[in-house]
């Protein structure tokens, strides 16, 4: 992995610039997620409407715990799913603007199992934003060349496997939205009720 594309990503995230990386499922747009301004333009260049959350990627479990209520089912959720490409729906805490949540107090979190998301996390040190790097509704990137979003880097990962995480409520304990590893999710979440 080519340690100056993190660092230039990491200088980029710390002026409010948006960065398009590579994950375990799709291309993300990763914008400081401590940073109002720099939410409010990744929902500007996506078109997403306010009223929408935006998840975010954390590249540990203890980032993950400061930004977010975890108990100990979750904590248990959390450690068997987790990192891979399952978002996870918790509480969020008074540290994330409340722009994230849309309004909700909920809060998605990713715990990508990628390597160059996770160096950019951890260099930057704080989490980033991990909406899919696409016009709002748009197909879901899995090359550069379906990138159409305006960024400020991009960061070429080549194809990446195209199934968008599965969404999991576990406040609620329910599955948000159908993606990757369901089958294992939904029997996890069936042993659980």
């Amino acid at each position: 992995m080519d340690t100056e594309i993190i660092h230039q990503a990491v200088r980029v995230l710390g002026r409010d610039g948006l960065v398009v990386y590579p994950t375990d499922t799709i291309y993300g747009l990763g914008a400081d997620a401590l940073s109002e301004n720099a939410i409010e333009r990744v929902y500007e260049v996506k078109m997403r409407p306010q009223s929408m959350p935006i998840s975010v990627a954390v590249s540990d479990v203890e980032m993950l715990g400061a930004i977010a209520a975890v108990d100990r089912a979750a904590d248990a959720f959390i450690d068997r799913f987790l990192p891979g490409p399952v978002t996870v729906v918790l509480r969020a805490k008074s540290c994330l603007p409340a722009i994230l949540t849309g309004g909700t107090g909920l809060i998605g979190i990713r715990f990508p199992d990628h390597p160059v998301a996770l160096s950019i996390i951890r260099e930057l040190d704080v989490p980033i934003t991990a909406t899919s790097a696409n016009i709002h509704s748009g197909p879901d990137p899995v090359t550069v060349n379906d990138v159409h979003v305006p960024h400020d880097l991009l960061i070429d990962g080549g194809r990446l496997p195209g199934t968008p995480s599965t969404v999991v409520d576990l406040v609620n304990r329910q599955v948000i939205r159908v993606g990757a590893q369901i089958e294992e999710v939904a029997g996890y979440l069936a042993e659980l009720s």
